[in-house]
């Protein structure tokens, strides 16, 4: 079919348009890039766009020669590995149950409006606090982990997804004597790996990015996670960075260059991952949110 003059002038304004957002949405992202490849004088003097000034590696031999940032790496990789198996499980036992129709499950109704008013309503800062403090909790990883174990919202999308569902398999499952337990483990589970690695990688990518709740309830350095390390690099003053600074990389590198170095390396195992999973992700959202 022949375009008509204005379908193409649509057409090149459309791509015009959406190729500069799409840079406006890539250009941070760049110029952290470029400026972590860069040497301190160029960031400082304001010189890096997207391209790296003075091209160097010393911000980069400095993050990784610091022991602080591998330690900080390990517990944010000791709080995914907790964490997401963990929020799994609670999800997916609570989302599975909920799923079933009022007449199987008479009180679904009423825990369904508990768990979406604690997505209103919450106790607040102090007392979420307190209560971590009189849980013996402080200083643990379980500090980071337990307070958002069942994301409510995840709930209600796995929730959904599970409601869509033909009911008929299920029927068929029990009518060979087949139990809830195998039904769920052998025919709902398998035929829900799109939810279930959407709402997976989204808990992985808040364990991961989290660093307030370690702010909180941590004051062991040793239980620093990668963001909030990152977050205390950033701040730090250029004195006592240039005092703990090794004499050879003076005047070659700044906190800001490191702060950059340490901020692509901890998105490596995001980009790694996203791809990956990245059709799945976008169909699990359209079919969670639109099903049952």
């Amino acid at each position: 079919m022949k375009k008509s003059k204005g379908r193409i002038v649509f057409e090149v304004i459309n791509v015009i348009v959406l190729s500069l957002l799409s840079f406006a949405c890539l250009f941070p992202l760049l110029n952290i890039l470029a400026m972590s490849f860069s040497s301190s004088t160029a960031v400082a003097a304001g010189k890096v766009s997207i391209f790296p000034v003075e091209f160097n590696l010393y911000a980069y031999d400095y993050v990784v020669g610091k022991a602080d940032f591998w330690k900080a790496l390990l517990r944010s990789v000791e709080r995914v590995a907790i964490g997401l198996p963990l929020n799994m499980i609670l999800t997916i036992m609570l989302a599975y149950p909920l799923s079933k129709e009022s007449t199987s499950f008479r009180m679904r109704t009423v825990y369904v409006w508990i768990f979406f008013f604690t997505m209103l309503f919450s106790g607040g800062l102090i007392p979420g606090y307190l209560l971590i403090q009189n849980l013996k909790m402080m200083d643990t990883i379980w500090a980071l982990v337990l307070p958002a174990a069942v994301p409510v919202y995840n709930v209600i999308l796995m929730l959904n997804f599970f409601r869509g569902i033909p009911e008929e398999i299920r029927e068929s499952a029990v009518m060979d004597g087949a139990s809830e337990f195998k039904i769920f483990t052998s025919i709902i589970f398998p035929l829900s790996m799109q939810v279930v690695s959407t709402v997976g990688l989204w808990i992985a990518l808040g364990h991961w990015n989290s660093f307030y709740d370690t702010m909180l309830y941590t004051t062991d350095t040793n239980l620093w996670t990668l963001q909030y390390y990152l977050m205390k690099v950033i701040k730090e003053s250029s004195g006592s960075f240039i005092a703990g600074m090794p004499a050879e990389m003076i005047g070659n590198i700044s906190a800001e260059t490191v702060s950059f170095a340490a901020i692509v390396i901890s998105v490596i195992p995001i980009l790694v991952v996203y791809p990956l999973i990245f059709k799945m992700l976008t169909k699990g959202v359209v079919i969670g949110s639109l099903k049952g």
